[in-house]
Protein backbone atom coordinates (compact mmCIF):
# COMPACT_ATOMS: atom_id res chain seq x y z
CA UNK A 1 0.00 0.00 0.00
CA UNK A 2 1.32 3.42 -1.09
CA UNK A 3 2.64 5.76 1.70
CA UNK A 4 4.87 8.61 2.82
CA UNK A 5 8.70 7.02 3.34
CA UNK A 6 10.22 7.13 6.77
CA UNK A 7 13.20 9.21 7.80
CA UNK A 8 15.88 9.71 10.26
CA UNK A 9 13.03 12.67 11.69
CA UNK A 10 9.71 10.42 12.10
CA UNK A 11 8.18 10.00 15.20
CA UNK A 12 8.10 5.99 15.85
CA UNK A 13 7.73 4.10 19.29
CA UNK A 14 6.78 0.94 20.57
CA UNK A 15 3.17 -0.18 21.31
CA UNK A 16 3.46 0.93 25.42
CA UNK A 17 4.95 4.91 24.39
CA UNK A 18 8.19 4.46 24.47
CA UNK A 19 10.50 6.00 21.54
CA UNK A 20 12.36 3.92 18.89
CA UNK A 21 15.32 5.55 17.05
CA UNK A 22 16.79 4.47 13.92
CA UNK A 23 20.73 2.79 14.30
CA UNK A 24 21.74 3.22 10.72
CA UNK A 25 19.50 5.49 8.15
CA UNK A 26 20.86 5.55 4.23
CA UNK A 27 22.74 8.78 4.46
CA UNK A 28 22.83 9.09 0.61
CA UNK A 29 19.24 9.87 0.32
CA UNK A 30 18.07 12.75 2.36
CA UNK A 31 14.16 13.59 2.35
CA UNK A 32 13.26 16.96 4.01
CA UNK A 33 16.90 17.46 5.04
CA UNK A 34 16.57 13.84 7.10
CA UNK A 35 18.23 10.42 5.59
CA UNK A 36 15.26 7.92 4.66
CA UNK A 37 15.47 4.45 6.91
CA UNK A 38 15.59 1.65 5.58
CA UNK A 39 15.11 -2.34 6.72
CA UNK A 40 18.74 -2.90 6.70
CA UNK A 41 19.41 -2.36 10.84
CA UNK A 42 16.81 -2.45 13.54
CA UNK A 43 15.12 0.78 15.57
CA UNK A 44 16.50 1.18 19.46
CA UNK A 45 13.89 1.23 21.83
CA UNK A 46 14.98 3.56 25.02
CA UNK A 47 13.02 3.94 27.94
CA UNK A 48 10.32 1.23 27.85
CA UNK A 49 7.91 0.79 30.84
CA UNK A 50 6.34 -2.35 29.82
CA UNK A 51 6.59 -5.31 32.83
CA UNK A 52 4.49 -8.17 33.16
CA UNK A 53 3.56 -9.21 37.02
CA UNK A 54 6.04 -6.75 37.85
CA UNK A 55 8.56 -8.44 36.04
CA UNK A 56 10.16 -5.78 34.01
CA UNK A 57 10.13 -7.20 30.40
CA UNK A 58 10.95 -3.91 28.42
CA UNK A 59 10.76 -3.27 24.00
CA UNK A 60 14.94 -3.15 23.61
CA UNK A 61 14.73 -3.46 19.57
CA UNK A 62 12.05 -2.85 17.09
CA UNK A 63 13.04 -5.14 13.93
CA UNK A 64 11.07 -4.69 10.95
CA UNK A 65 9.64 -6.56 8.98
CA UNK A 66 7.46 -5.63 5.96
CA UNK A 67 9.09 -2.29 4.30
CA UNK A 68 8.55 -1.09 0.53
CA UNK A 69 7.95 -3.27 -2.02
CA UNK A 70 9.48 -1.08 -5.29
CA UNK A 71 11.49 1.84 -3.51
CA UNK A 72 14.87 0.77 -2.45
CA UNK A 73 18.04 2.77 -1.04
CA UNK A 74 21.20 1.25 -0.83
CA UNK A 75 19.49 -1.71 -2.53
CA UNK A 76 17.39 -2.49 0.41
CA UNK A 77 13.64 -1.23 0.88
CA UNK A 78 13.16 1.78 2.89
CA UNK A 79 10.33 1.67 5.42
CA UNK A 80 7.17 3.67 4.80
CA UNK A 81 4.77 5.21 7.53
CA UNK A 82 2.48 1.16 7.19
CA UNK A 83 5.64 -0.44 7.54
CA UNK A 84 5.50 -3.29 10.36
CA UNK A 85 7.75 -3.80 12.95
CA UNK A 86 8.05 -6.72 16.00
CA UNK A 87 9.72 -5.73 19.29
CA UNK A 88 12.06 -8.05 21.24
CA UNK A 89 11.93 -9.51 23.53
CA UNK A 90 8.16 -8.96 23.77
CA UNK A 91 6.66 -9.13 20.21
CA UNK A 92 4.59 -6.27 20.46
CA UNK A 93 3.99 -3.47 17.46
CA UNK A 94 5.31 -0.47 17.15
CA UNK A 95 3.33 2.45 16.09
CA UNK A 96 4.62 5.23 13.22
CA UNK A 97 2.54 8.26 14.26
CA UNK A 98 4.74 11.38 12.28
CA UNK A 99 6.83 11.39 9.61
CA UNK A 100 7.76 13.78 6.25
CA UNK A 101 4.52 13.99 4.09
CA UNK A 102 5.84 14.92 0.58
CA UNK A 103 7.57 11.76 -0.48
CA UNK A 104 5.06 8.50 -1.01
CA UNK A 105 6.66 5.11 -2.26
CA UNK A 106 4.79 1.48 -2.39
Amino acid sequence: MPGPLLTAGSIIQCAHGAPAQATAPNPRVVLSGQPVVTMAAPHVVTGCPFNISGAPSPCVTANWVVGAVRVLAGGTPVLLMDSQAICIPNGTPVLVTMTQPRVIGS
